[in-house]
């Protein structure tokens, strides 16, 4: 809470409870003797009304210079000022009483003065009451009440009819003393309001019970400026046999503790409302909503473009060569449902006038207050048609445009105005209004780095997922990446379609704990080494091994020396390799969901997949597992991150059958099934990445494949080249007949120098032209520059040179080498 807000609402209390009086009145005349006494004056000093009915008051005071300032004090004379202080009091009983006593003169139709008293139990006052004026002052030098503290008192007899009244009491509610006296209240001021006052008094009069803060609205004239807010406390006055003599009504204006406490529930509803999410242009709108009608009939938030796309607010907006930066409307809202009465629409670009309050307000950076909007020629308005012409329309009269500040910058300003409300601004609606925007300037603050961050991380994370994934002639493939809409920002998923040696794909997806740009960050880190060790053909088991050991060694290098524990990393991955010759596919998983497999006919089943120990957390003993499982041509392979499958209001069991259902489609495309399943598993904003891999496996049938098992030795060279040729012939591919001969001789002749047994060859026609030699042998080629007197050693740059890509793989009985070419003639 400002101190603003605060030092108003501590000073309408301290308005209620000093000016207030407490329920023990008695009312004096000039010769100060009692003349009417309630019964909580009988409750708090112990005398009843035949007490002291037409004795002087003077006396009930314990200390004797406390009685003679009282005789100086309520001595006749003409209009003395109201009086509050401490003082001691004489209980019947004998004991003493510090009591707060607050004393009113009233006026009578003859023109003499008369008294009411007011004493509070000093033991039942809030302690800074109690404290007020520190030391308790001896009568009368005791605190004099200022007159914006003055309580209205108003005496009326057992008809209602008025007697006796204060000149404060006019002040307060705009009665004149000529109109109030010898009339009752409905006959001086005729009104519901009124007449409600009069049944309330009238039930007083009957029951003796007081009846404290009844709040009612002033009876000024329609042409006063502001309306005040009233407190009445109505008690009954009893003569010297107990019998009713009147009412006293004791009015305390409570407009000041009123606006206050709404100011205060304005700030609650802020912190309630205003920035509920990380979102900029919502947070504006927020502010829009907040303001009306609480505060204004008509708010505008507009806020720099930079700040709505995340980036860097200008620190000093200001005018550059008669030019602002670009503005869009963030926020708007009117009383009038349904009716635009602004200039821009939500989204939309605004104009900033250059000679205009608004212009002002980004030059200094302070707010403009208008309190009566001036459209006299010669003003601002008068150059701005439009605004003008909608300040007319809509009987626009006052108006606040409070910058909107954060961290030393501008990032908008908020307008704010009223129409229907025909009280202007005051000086505590600009205060009020510059600390609801104070607040929702840190939100927006929040929110626009959230966008930068967020902004960041989608740029970085769909740089590294593939833009144009294909599947070459092992499978169709469709994908579908739906980045989290949360709080917690993007997340870590990816996924990629690798193209590996003898047409085969390596499919992944993989899923980094945490959000934000560092979980981007490590997604590509673990998608680079993924690709790398694919490139490598390692097994899919042993890849996740040497992934856990480099997310590992990726943890070691950011932890904090001073800080062992603080680094931490973790990630899922499921990888497959799939083989269109045989149609096997190879999978294995570290912690992560598993792949779903869906047959041609659209059955949907899981494979009993091991699930294996997520990425990161050095369980080394534990080792990854590899399944293999042979599939139909055309069978569907779904690969997907936890965020398609789990919800708050499931768990991932039935998640997963959820996706089966939505997977069982087999007559849709794989782009239709990949947008049905994510509408029907993700409707709405996710709270996690959403990551989902299709792909629609194909089969190389047996004129695509050829393949021969040779013998070892030198002589099956020629044969093996001859083999090759014929094949091509067949294919229709002659014209890779001689750079087919001539990488079949090298690596033919490489592999039977290193085998003790036969060597396979195979052809594969496929969207290249793949050659495959194979021997027993688990040593590894690598190629060599050759001096120029060397006879050997050129045969690997050979087929380096005459291929698009070449390589090595391990297998089970020893390793394969194998060489592609393009099918088309080309560089």
């Amino acid at each position: 809470m400002s101190s603003s807000v605060a030092a108003a609402f501590t000073a309408a209390q301290t308005d209620v409870e000093v000016a207030g009086v407490g329920a023990a009145i008695a009312l004096l005349d000039a010769d100060a003797r009692v003349v009417g006494w309630t019964q909580a004056a009988e409750r708090l000093l112990g005398y009843a009304p035949a007490d002291v009915v037409g004795r002087s008051a003077v006396p009930l005071l314990a200390d004797g210079a406390d009685r003679a300032n009282a005789s100086a004090y309520l001595a006749p004379r003409s209009a003395p000022d109201p009086w509050s202080g401490f003082a001691k009091m004489r209980h019947r009983a004998g004991h003493t009483i510090d009591v707060r006593l607050c004393v009113q003169s009233v006026s009578g139709q003859d023109g003499r003065a008369q008294w009411v008293v007011s004493a509070t139990d000093k033991a039942t006052m809030s302690p800074a009451s109690a404290t007020d004026g520190a030391v308790p002052q001896s009568l009368p030098g005791g605190l004099r009440l200022p007159g914006g503290l003055s309580v209205g008192v108003v005496i009326r007899d057992t008809e209602l009819r008025c007697t006796w009244a204060n000149d404060a009491q006019g002040v307060k509610d705009g009665i004149p003393l000529a109109q109030r006296l010898g009339r009752r209240l409905s006959e001086a001021v005729p009104g519901s309001e009124a007449e409600t006052l009069e049944t309330l008094m009238r039930q007083v009069l009957r029951s003796g019970v007081p009846t404290l803060n009844v709040e009612y609205r002033s009876f000024l004239s329609s042409r006063a400026r502001s309306e005040r807010t009233l407190t009445a406390s109505l008690f009954r006055l009893d003569d010297g046999q107990g019998r009713a003599l009147g009412v006293c009504v004791v009015s305390v204006d409570v407009t000041d503790s009123r606006r206050a406490r709404e100011r205060l529930a304005i700030l609650g509803e802020a912190g309630k409302r205003v920035g509920t999410t990380l979102d900029v242009t919502r947070t504006g709108q927020e502010l829009a909503d907040l303001a009306v009608p609480l505060l204004a009939d008509y708010a505008t938030v507009d806020l720099a473009e930079s700040v709505l796309l995340g980036d860097e607010p200008v620190s000093g907006l200001s005018l550059r060569g008669g030019r602002t930066p670009t503005f869009r409307r963030a926020g708007l809202a009117s009383i009038h449902q349904g009716i635009h009465s602004s200039l821009a629409g939500p989204g939309e670009r605004v104009v900033v006038p250059a000679k205009s309050p608004f212009s002002g307000v980004l030059r200094s950076g302070r707010s403009h207050f208008e309190p009566i909007v001036d459209t006299s020629a010669g003003t601002w308005v008068e150059h701005h048609a439009a605004t003008q012409a909608a300040i007319h329309a809509y009987g626009a009269h006052s108006l606040m445009v409070v910058p909107i500040h954060a961290r030393g910058a501008v990032l908008g300003m908020a307008l704010f105005v009223r129409t229907d409300d025909r009280a202007p601004f005051e000086k505590d609606d600009l205060l009020l209004a510059e600390e609801v925007v104070s607040w929702a300037a840190l939100s927006l603050d929040n929110a626009r780095q959230y966008a930068r961050e967020r902004l960041a991380a989608l740029a970085l994370q769909r740089h590294l997922l593939p833009h144009h994934a294909t599947g070459g002639s092992a499978a169709d493939v469709a994908s579908h990446y739906l980045p989290a809409d949360s709080h917690h920002g993007v997340g870590g998923d990816w996924f990629d379609v690798i193209q590996l040696s003898g047409a085969r794909i390596a499919l992944v997806v993989g899923d980094v704990v945490g959000h934000g740009i560092n979980a981007a960050a490590t997604m590509g880190q673990l998608r680079a080494a993924v690709r790398t060790l694919a490139a490598m053909d390692v097994p899919p088991d042993e890849l996740l091994a040497r992934l856990d050991e480099q997310v590992v060694r990726l943890c070691e290098a950011d932890t904090d020396v001073e800080d062992p524990a603080g680094a931490t990393m973790a990630a899922t991955c499921l990888y497959a390799v799939y083989d269109p010759v045989t149609r096997c596919c190879t999978m294995a998983r570290a912690g992560h969901p598993p792949p779903a497999i869906v047959a041609p006919d659209g059955s949907v089943t899981f494979p009993p997949l091991p699930a294996g120990a997520p990425l990161g957390l050095g369980l080394g003993l534990v080792p990854f597992e590899s399944v293999t499982v042979r599939l139909p041509e055309h069978t569907t392979l779904a690969f997907y991150s936890d965020g398609l499958i789990e919800g708050r209001d499931h768990d991932i069991d039935v998640g997963m059958d959820r996706l089966a259902a939505a997977l069982a489609r087999p007559g849709l495309s794989l782009d239709e099934l990949s947008t049905s399943v994510v509408d029907a598993l993700a409707a709405g904003a996710p709270g996690d990445d959403v990551t989902l891999l299709l792909a629609r496996t194909r089969a190389l049938g047996p004129d695509q494949v050829a393949s021969w098992q040779l013998p070892a030795t030198p002589a099956v060279v020629r044969d093996a080249r001859a083999l090759a040729t014929s094949q091509l012939a067949r294919w229709g591919l002659d014209h890779l007949s001689e750079s087919t001969e001539l990488i079949v001789s090298e690596l033919v002749t490489n592999a039977i120098r290193h085998s003790d047994g036969t060597i396979g060859l195979r052809l594969i026609r496929h969207e290249g032209l793949t050659c495959e030699v194979h021997d027993t042998s688990n040593s590894h080629p690598c190629p060599r520059r050759p001096h120029i007197t060397d006879e050997n050693g050129r045969g690997l740059l050979l087929v380096k040179q005459l291929s698009r890509r070449w390589g090595t793989r391990h297998t089970s009985d020893g390793k394969l080498i194998w060489s592609e070419q393009r099918l088309a003639p080309g560089p």
